[in-house]
């Protein structure tokens, strides 16, 4: 029986799949039966991970990449396409932060490190712009595919410290709806482009900014607590089914929208 939440045997190319939200995602995807291609920096992380896909039944590759190295993702696209034979979905994972582009609570926007500034942008920006005309190129072949890029909580609205994160990450989702109306409009209604965007995860990018080494959090994690309605921070299961939804026919009329997993935290004020 045709089920609409089916992605048995899709092939799903996700980056910066050894992160923790990447990592769950790759486990849970391959689960239910999606071929994986995992793309990420780190050789090491990403073996392990494959090995751990493939001893629970499922089916993946690893690939490392540099998301903002455009011959480096053409050479991705054409290896996974060798392998599996098309591209369904891509899910641009890959981001970060640096120091440099954070404001302190002790410094302000004069403090600010441009060469840092630009880094997270060019992670965070145009680390989802070159996959998605890569890989989006392999798309055209079958006529259709979903983006899935992932944004934040710092797009929607200005949040302290994180100047480029937040700025880089706002860009994203802006790309976001223009690709959805570009890729509809020029190409068909086979060709979906959605974001995902989390709230508060503690990553290990984030987790000694919001937790202290006891386990216990800081006065920014507190803040960010007592602004989240279900006062808890996201685990990475908090995820999947939304991403499942935008990945699957089942959100097949769906693009140009950010779906926000985040807890409450951008629809709460006070």
């Amino acid at each position: 029986m045709y089920s609409l939440f089916d992605i048995n045997d899709k092939v799903i190319v996700i980056t910066g799949g050894t992160g923790v939200l990447g990592t769950s995602m790759v486990e849970y995807l391959a689960a239910h039966g999606a071929k994986v291609a995992v793309l990420a920096r780190n050789i090491e992380k990403g073996n392990r991970l494959i090995d751990k896909v493939k001893a629970d039944g499922g089916d993946a590759i690893f690939l490392q990449t540099d998301v903002t190295n455009e011959v480096v993702l053409q050479q991705n696209a054409d290896e996974i396409a060798k392998r599996y034979g098309r591209i369904d979905v891509l899910i641009n994972g890959a981001g970060g932060n640096m120091p440099g582009a954070t404001i302190g609570p002790d410094s302000t926007i004069f403090d600010l490190k441009s060469v840092d500034f630009r880094k997270v942008v060019d992670l965070n920006l145009m680390g989802t712009v070159l996959p998605t005309l890569a890989f989006a190129k392999q798309m055209m072949k079958e006529k259709k595919g979903s983006i899935v890029n992932v944004s934040s909580a710092s797009a929607l609205r200005p949040l302290t410290r994180v100047a480029g994160y937040g700025a880089a990450k706002a860009a994203v989702t802006n790309f976001t709806k223009y690709m959805a109306g570009e890729m509809a409009i020029k190409f068909g209604e086979g060709f979906r482009v959605n974001a995902l965007c989390p709230g508060f995860f503690i990553t290990e990018q984030n987790r000694t900014l919001l937790t202290n080494p006891d386990g216990s959090y800081t006065d920014r994690g507190k803040s960010i607590i007592a602004h989240t309605p279900f006062r808890r921070f996201g685990v990475p299961e908090d995820l999947l089914g939304t991403l499942h939804y935008l990945v699957s026919d089942a959100s097949k009329f769906v693009t140009g929208t950010v779906a926000i997993v985040d807890g409450g935290f951008d629809a709460f004020s006070i």
